[in-house]
């Protein structure tokens, strides 16, 4: 081990990692004898450990744990060590401008992976299985493997992202991609597992079933279920909260078709998008009143783009009786 030299003691991923930012690594002696040469920088980390770690943290997610760490950094910021006359903010700002520029690129910290998409859409990454587009079945993804999510990419262009799964064995479906696969076949619809995580997950709302359920009755189970497919391929374009809001809308008026729920959900969003000062039927001391889309048609219905009828025609066939007839009457006197 003695023998080996510092390149080889060092990981790909630390090679890189000083590449990129110009450090030039020193390594001090182990234990004891290398004690005097650490500086007090790893005081310091004990320092930070002891109030802000101890005791353990609870938070829900890696990323909350991050903006605490984030907070708690800024706070120490403004602390004086010992008796030091300057707080460490202004101890920096004197020493940044004797450091060297950060590169203009970020660092990729992330794990770099290129599975193959297996024939249910899904890729394996450190023993779990994540969701991909049906279209990429049988092809090879790109794959960036972060502490709390990992990205997708086909070729340059981002296709998939997923909260990292932390259990081994673990798999997490997106409903999204697997619409193209199920609109083909809506009877897989209703036991998919991604339909069951997406319940879970809230992206599957009551509202979601009730309509689901109305169209059903309408149209039937095939038809119904393939009405709320392209419902949820509507979420491509429209917010999550704004199709939920259309989709209350159309039931409520029993308009159980995609197209009705896409015009609910653009009126919620031009409500929205209305001027502050433009005052709404509440303001001006009215009750606000819901307009519901068969009463919407009737109110402003297309306008008419045929020509005037015209009795041309019928003045031409009408010049061919007379015509006929009087051909027939000759005859008759010879």
């Amino acid at each position: 081990m003695l023998g080996l030299s510092r390149a080889r003691l060092e990981a790909d991923r630390w090679i890189a990692f000083r590449s990129h930012f110009g450090i030039e690594s020193f390594y001090c002696r182990p234990g004891i004898e290398g004690a005097h040469e650490k500086s007090g920088v790893e005081g310091q980390i004990g320092y930070f450990r002891r109030n802000h770690f101890t005791p353990v943290p609870e938070v829900n997610s890696l990323a909350e744990l991050n903006e605490l760490v984030d907070q708690w950094d800024l706070h120490d910021g403004r602390r004086r060590i010992g008796s030091r006359p300057r707080t460490i903010d202004e101890y920096f700002q004197v020493e940044r401008p004797l450091l060297m520029p950060l590169p203009e690129e970020p660092f990729e910290t992330g794990r770099l992976f290129t599975p193959r998409v297996d024939r249910y859409s899904q890729i394996a990454v450190r023993a779990n299985r994540y969701s991909v587009p049906v279209r990429l079945i049988g092809k090879r993804v790109r794959v960036v493997l972060h502490a709390s999510h990992l990205v997708v990419y086909d070729r340059n262009v981002e296709v998939a992202r997923h909260e990292r799964l932390i259990a081994k064995g673990s798999c997490r479906l997106d409903l999204d991609h697997y619409l193209e696969a199920l609109i083909r076949k809506p009877g897989a619809f209703p036991g998919a597992t991604a339909l069951e995580q997406a319940r879970s997950a809230g992206k599957f709302t009551p509202v979601h079933d009730a309509w689901w359920a109305a169209a059903v009755r309408a149209h039937g189970d095939t038809a119904g279920t393939r009405a709320l497919i392209e419902v949820l391929l509507l979420a491509r374009h429209i917010s999550h909260e704004h199709l939920v809001a259309g989709l209350a809308m159309a039931l409520r008026a029993g308009a159980l078709t995609a197209d009705a729920v896409a015009l609910e959900a653009r009126k919620v969003v031009q409500a929205e998008d209305e001027p502050a000062g433009h005052p709404s039927p509440a303001d001006a001391g009215g009750a606000a009143t819901v307009t519901f889309l068969h009463e919407w048609r009737l109110a402003h219905p297309p306008p008419d783009t045929r020509p005037l009828p015209s009795v041309t025609h019928y003045d031409q066939l009408l010049r061919r009786r007379r015509a006929s007839g009087g051909e027939h009457r000759e005859g008759e006197a010879q």
